[in-house]
């Protein structure tokens, strides 16, 4: 049987022998000098930022106060007609309220995208009469975020939606530009605390606006975010978070699958966490969210497996012989937000990274800035094979492009990343190229819908092990969308993102390998085929 610790509702169980790490964490007093927000526990260089950066150890405090008011907002739009939610965010202010509705079945519309068909496909006159926007934004300046705003603003003019400041709610940090126009517009608007970072948001404003809009029960979340908390507070007993933080360090990949927690797309949230947190300084630990217990590239000796649910009777070490993750974390959402957290930070002073910046995630914003003002490259395909445009691969067929990625991965330390600047949901058969690449190849193969990659996997990809072979897939757009107010699409907008992202890649000389697709339906389907013909 695998070792467990558990307190306040979650357990952790694993079979891998992280017992340094954790002594480690005991021996410094780590859980309770994060519990008392002391910065100096990553190093002289991140005490400055670290000292801005730890409201999220007590948060639930001050979000109870966020309680009556969303109620009261609640009813006063219910009075309007509403009864559907669209959150307009990106990275921090989108993943922790898609687990949430995920999770509770709460149909909340999430737009993290800049994909012209995912955002046309929310403005249809009859959702629009129905639907209240929370527009989620720190800085109140994402481009993504902004866009997205804008074109909502625009529909519901269209429509005739009367008094459409009405039906915006905005959460952003004090004294953002969102603000400012919140009151000016007359709009709603929550402000967040400005020291918690984006990615350790899920039980500040950003987590719980949208969702007790849309009718979650946010307050059982912080109830299960404080007796965890409250429960691990003494440093003495059981401390799962300390052990599920010298398992995220204990090795340089983690994958995360779900198993039957009831809990959906946690680890589409703990990969932001992780990979933002702990992906630079040319190290860090890379996560792999998997698309379930079964799913290949769980395993490997570069790697830890992990899975949120499912049973511990048959972790390695227990016995059994069957491929059972090396650790299960059990317990409540409001516990495991919170736990992976804590065991984030811990991990960060494992490691010996500042688990609180992000110094390369400005780089692709600004690339993309510079393309939008001065035009997209100049590039011509290498080949075309179908309905597919080969570019960055000496390869004349799509399956010898894919045949490239995977000879180029087998190295050591190698990891493939697939970038997908396509629409998530018409597209989503594409994903299945993940599972179908680690079948292939001994090296952790992760997935990314971009844009909203940039805002997590993306600051691992430039500052994290710089073994990265990265595969960008892009498509023709069907229908357009302008921007109000900007002389760019959101057709443009995905294209600048993706070269811009490209160049930042390229930069760094690591292979990146680009099939777009001309056709997206006929081009999905060529590059699953392709990648089946591959041994």
């Amino acid at each position: 049987m695998g070792k467990m610790e558990a307190a306040g509702g979650l357990a952790v169980t694993t079979g891998v022998d992280v017992n340094a790490g954790v002594e480690r964490l005991k021996a410094g007093d780590v859980p309770a000098k994060v519990a008392a927000k002391d910065p100096t526990l990553w190093g002289p260089d991140a005490e400055e930022e670290a000292a801005i950066r730890l409201g999220w150890v007590d948060t639930f405090v001050a979000s109870k106060e966020l309680l009556a008011p969303l109620a009261k907002l609640r009813a006063e739009l219910h009075e309007q007609g509403v009864d559907h939610i669209a959150l307009a965010g990106m990275g921090g202010s989108s993943l922790a309220p898609e687990v949430i509705s995920r999770t509770l079945d709460l149909g909340i519309s999430i737009l993290d995208t800049t994909d012209p068909g995912q955002i046309i496909a929310e403005l249809g006159e009859a959702s629009l009469r129905r639907t209240a926007v929370v527009v989620s934004s720190k800085s109140g300046s994402t481009v993504e975020t902004d866009s997205q705003r804008r074109a909502f603003e625009a529909a519901f003019k269209g429509v005739g939606v009367e008094d459409y400041a009405k039906r915006f709610v905005f959460v952003t940090d004090p004294g953002s530009a969102l603000e400012s126009l919140a009151k000016e517009q007359g709009s709603p608007v929550f402000l967040a605390d400005a020291t918690v970072g984006g990615r350790y948001s899920a039980l500040t404003a950003f987590g719980i606006v949208p969702t007790a809009l849309a009718g979650a029960d946010v307050a059982e979340l912080i109830d299960q975010a404080e007796t965890f908390a409250n429960a691990v507070a003494g440093g003495e007993g059981d401390d799962p978070a300390v052990v599920l933080g010298a398992v995220i360090a204990a090795k340089p990949t983690i994958t995360i699958a779900d198993d039957g927690s009831g809990i959906v797309g946690l680890g589409d949230w703990a990969e932001q966490l992780i990979a933002e947190s702990l992906g630079k300084d040319g190290k860090g630990t890379l996560p792999v969210v998997l698309e379930g217990p079964a799913a290949a590239g769980a395993r490997g000796a570069d790697r830890v497996y992990a899975t949120v649910g499912g049973s511990s009777t048959g972790l390695p070490g227990s016995g059994s012989q069957l491929a059972m993750p090396d650790v299960v974390v059990n317990g409540p959402l409001g516990a495991q937000f919170l736990a992976w957290e804590l065991a984030t930070a811990y991990a960060g002073h494992l490691i010996g990274i500042d688990p609180f910046n992000q110094p390369n995630v400005t780089e692709s914003k600004e690339n993309t800035n510079r393309i939008l003002a001065d035009g997209l490259p100049e590039e011509r395909p290498h080949a075309v094979d179908g309905a597919v445009e080969i570019y960055g691969s000496h390869a004349e067929t799509v399956a010898g492009a894919l045949g490239e990625v995977l000879t180029n991965a087998d190295s050591e330390g190698a990891y493939i990343a697939v970038l997908a600047y396509l629409d998530r949901f018409d597209d989503a058969e594409i994903a299945r190229l993940r599972a179908e690449l680690a079948d292939r190849t001994g090296a952790p193969v992760t997935w990314g819908w971009g844009p909203r990659f940039l805002h997590s996997t993306g600051q691992f990809h430039k500052g994290g092990r710089q073994t990265g072979v990265f595969l960008q897939l892009t498509g023709e757009v069907g229908e357009d969308l302008v921007i109000p107010g900007r002389d760019y699409t959101f057709a443009g907008l995905q294209a600048a993102q993706a070269a811009g992202d490209r160049q930042a890649l390229q930069s760094r000389e690591r292979p990146t390998v680009r099939l777009h697709l001309t056709d997206r339906k006929r081009g999905v389907n060529q590059i699953l085929h392709a990648v089946r013909e591959l041994s």
